[in-house]
């Protein structure tokens, strides 16, 4: 199995992103599956051009994109990406889309194809906390996350894919007090987790997963 995992360059004023850090230190080979990293600019549509063209190029059979959740405590693999952009602050290049649809010719939703709940399970059981996450946000995570399934519903059926966010890492809260965050070490260990649950899963366990808000 070949898996494409990406992350995002640092984006809002921080000089880290721990999504990319993370993944720089995931091993190239985790359990039976290949791993092609990918870094991807934190703008809109761009990164979706970007994550379209390494598929196109490395043919792989999942795409896990991986993104900064600041204020999150736990690693959160997400549900469900919507048909919209509707940007708090400017991406890298001073974008800032207000309730815009990410293709026009686009369902309004697409969920993850990935084990989604076994992977929580999984990076659980490697000692990290993690929960299903039932929104992705409207920046350039739900926008990516979004683009890569309308793509791949569209053009790589045979292709599973999903998204995951991490917390901050410590050296990012020292100015935000009583904001939570995990190691990168963690995070590493977490996302290789998620990986090995999406190889032994080729669907979801059922599991207790939801909230009530």
């Amino acid at each position: 199995m070949k898996l494409l995992l990406t992350a995002f360059d640092p984006f809002g004023g921080d000089k880290v992103n721990p999504a990319l850090e993370a993944v720089k230190l995931v091993s190239d080979k985790v359990g039976r599956v290949e791993v092609v990293k990918l870094e991807v600019p934190t703008v809109f549509h761009r990164s979706i051009e970007t994550v379209e063209a390494a598929i196109k190029k490395h043919g792989p059979d999942v795409v896990l994109c991986v993104g900064q959740a600041g204020g999150r405590f736990d690693m959160t693999p997400e549900r469900v990406a919507i048909n919209v952009d509707d940007a708090r602050i400017p991406d890298n290049e001073g974008n800032q889309p207000v309730d815009t649809p990410i293709f026009t010719d686009g369902d309004p939703a697409y969920f993850s194809t990935l084990p989604i709940k076994a992977m929580v399970q999984e990076i659980r059981n490697a000692g990290i906390p993690s929960s299903v996450s039932n929104t992705a946000g409207t920046f350039v995570c739900n926008h990516l996350m979004y683009g890569v399934l309308y793509h791949l519903k569209k053009s790589h059926p045979g292709t599973r894919g999903g998204f995951i966010h991490v917390p901050f890492i410590p050296a990012q809260v020292i100015g935000r007090p009583n904001t939570p965050s995990l190691s990168l070490e963690d995070i590493k260990r977490g996302l290789e987790a998620a990986i090995l649950a999406i190889e032994k899963n080729s669907s979801d366990i059922r599991a207790v997963g939801g909230k009530e808000f």
